[in-house]
């Protein structure tokens, strides 16, 4: 739906619902909107100036039996009744990234973020405008997915206010069987037909690590340092230097845009590998392509071609085989040319990141930290290296640190840490809200456990750091992950599996088409799911759904999505803490 709408308004048929229009008064018009008061407000307006000839109205989320009252009064006071032709409630307020990733669709986002969900001044009424948003696209989600799910949630928490919300929305749907979106075709129609899909709600408080850490596979990486937002990433590429009077300067900086989305063989193929791995990747492809490349220079050479008239080629192509099967190449290779250019300007993008912040030190650093292990520097050491990272980076490990030591660090030490990333330049502010998040939780047990993951340096760089690569990779450790589970990861696989674990065991659970519905910790189901869906209430990343990608790999059968109510990279997670730490 995306890539249709996008494709629709770059070719100029679709126009914004609040730009300036003219009357075209012999068009039908399709309208896809959400039925916010100033939209629908809007769309009487076009009613009143009879824009269009006919009106087709498509709404992303249900609209209210007062809204369309609203559209009812301004069509009858047009006399434009006959022209509303139709009225859907799509039931689309949410995006799919992935195949198998969704994001809340809100205009505004900052009502459903991390911090307008743990302000402490937040109002019981402003508490349940933002669950009801959430529960909103929820409710979307599942009419589209045409499943009913069995829902489980941590107690005390914002996921279990939303497993509250929508059991109870489900249910009144369920209730009305003349009315109920989830009878008739829609079950056979989605992914989940077989079974009904288990919905793990997980409050993003469980884990804080993970959305600060320093990653190193390609997608998060982007996410991470690039400016990347609904699958297009936004660069500014330098062509040098350019001489004047003055002397040399730098050239100004193109701004360059490219989609990655799932046509991209590439992208698809490599965007959960680690970045060394892409980068070995990029250069074999490039050399495979100038290969080819060459094979074709040779063939027309032979054939006494050296020009490139693509008509004479198409000539004399019945002459060979061989420059019958290049010409016929020719498209493929063009596109094969556009993706290497596209990744190795991205990559690139994203090794000057890694190199002038030294990422890969932080990413091997954090881990040993998050995996508990034995570290090899002072922690002090590197907030203190001027030459290591920028100061965001330096409080996202203290604050991994911090987050994940089983005791919090004595008020000495902790004066001399942040002496240090005062010096260091960082504003103490996220540090606040994580000692008050910390002392709130109480943190009765051990903190969230990451595993023993580790990351060992592997020889594959050896190719890429030839001297004739696009990828200068020297300095730049060449780390290969071993898979292990993170929090939701973890979570997901005692629920999805029906195991017995004290982390999870007093989950609740609610069935929305049981006809009572009180609750119970115990499952009625104890055979383990085949699908699952995990939302994050207060925001997710890549790195968790990269997580959950590696996992169920090794799970024949089985399918799950994630999803979360915003999707933010680190700078903007700290951003927000940061802003919930200000007195």
């Amino acid at each position: 739906m995306c890539l249709m709408l996008k494709t629709v308004l770059e070719n100029q048929y679709g126009r914004l619902l609040h730009s300036d229009r003219d009357p075209i008064p012999d068009v039908p018009a399709v309208y896809f909107v959400m039925p916010t008061e100033e939209n629908i407000d809007r769309l009487c307006q076009d009613l009143r100036n009879q824009l269009y000839e006919s009106y087709y109205l498509n709404f992303i989320s249900a609209i209210s039996r007062s809204k369309l009252e609203d559209i009812a009064n301004a069509a009858l006071a047009a006399s434009a009744v006959t022209q509303v032709a139709k009225v859907f409630d799509q039931y689309l307020n949410f995006i799919t990234l992935e195949d198998d990733m969704f994001v809340l669709c809100n205009q505004n986002k900052e009502i459903v973020s991390y911090r307008a969900i743990n302000r402490t001044d937040i109002t019981d009424t402003e508490m349940e405008t933002v669950m009801d948003t959430i529960v909103d696209s929820l409710f979307c989600f599942f009419v589209t997915l045409g499943a009913v799910p069995i829902i489980r949630c941590s107690r005390g928490t914002a996921a279990e206010m939303v497993a509250v919300k929508l059991d109870k929305k489900l249910r009144e749907n369920l209730r009305d069987a003349r009315n109920s979106l989830f009878t008739g075709d829609t079950l056979g129609a989605g992914q989940f037909s077989f079974q009904r899909p288990l919905l793990v709600l997980v409050d993003r408080n469980i884990d804080l690590a993970t959305p600060l850490h320093h990653t190193w596979t390609y997608q998060a990486l982007v996410h991470d340092v690039l400016d990347f937002h609904l699958n297009r990433v936004n660069l500014e590429e330098s062509s040098g230097t350019e001489t004047s009077p003055a002397g040399a300067r730098p050239k100004r900086k193109n701004k360059k845009s490219y989609d990655l989305t799932p046509v991209d063989k590439f992208w698809q193929k490599h965007k959960g590998s680690p970045f060394p791995e892409v980068a070995e990747s990029v250069q074999q492809e490039l050399e495979s392509y100038r290969a080819q490349e060459d094979e074709v220079k040779r063939l027309k050479s032979i054939m006494g071609l050296e020009g490139e008239d693509e008509g004479a080629i198409s000539m004399l192509s019945d002459n060979t085989a061989k420059l019958t099967s290049a010409v016929s190449s020719l498209p493929e290779l063009l596109e094969k040319k556009r993706l290497i250019d596209l990744h190795t300007n991205v990559a690139t993008a994203v090794l000057e990141h890694i190199k002038a912040r030294k990422l890969d030190v932080y990413f091997e650093y954090e881990e040993k930290i998050m995996s508990k292990t034995t570290l090899d520097k002072s922690l002090l050491d590197i907030i203190s290296d001027p030459d290591a990272g920028t100061p965001e980076d330096k409080m996202r490990l203290f604050l991994i640190y911090y987050i994940s030591a089983q005791q919090a660090p004595s008020e000495a030490d902790l004066e001399q840490y942040k002496k240090a990333l005062t010096d260091a330049g960082c504003n103490l502010n996220p540090l606040q809200y994580i000692k008050q998040w910390k002392a709130f939780a109480k943190m009765a047990s051990a903190p969230a456990s990451y595993g023993n993951t580790t990351t060992k340096p592997m020889g594959l760089l050896s190719r890429v750091m030839n001297t004739g690569s696009q990828f200068v990779m020297e300095g730049v450790k060449n780390l290969v992950l071993k898979q292990q589970n993170l929090p939701v990861t973890r979570i997901l696989d005692n629920l999805m599996e029906m195991k017995s674990n004290p982390e999870t065991d007093d989950y609740r659970y609610f069935d929305p088409k049981m006809l009572r519905g009180n609750d119970s910790s115990v499952p009625r189901n104890k055979n383990p799911f085949q699908e699952a869906i995990v939302f994050v209430v207060g925001g997710g990343n890549y790195i968790e759904y990269q997580n959950l990608v590696d996992y169920i790999k090794g799970k024949q059968g089985k399918h799950i999505l994630y999803g979360c109510s915003e999707l933010f990279n680190a700078t903007q997670f700290i951003k927000q803490l940061s802003q919930l730490g200000q007195k």
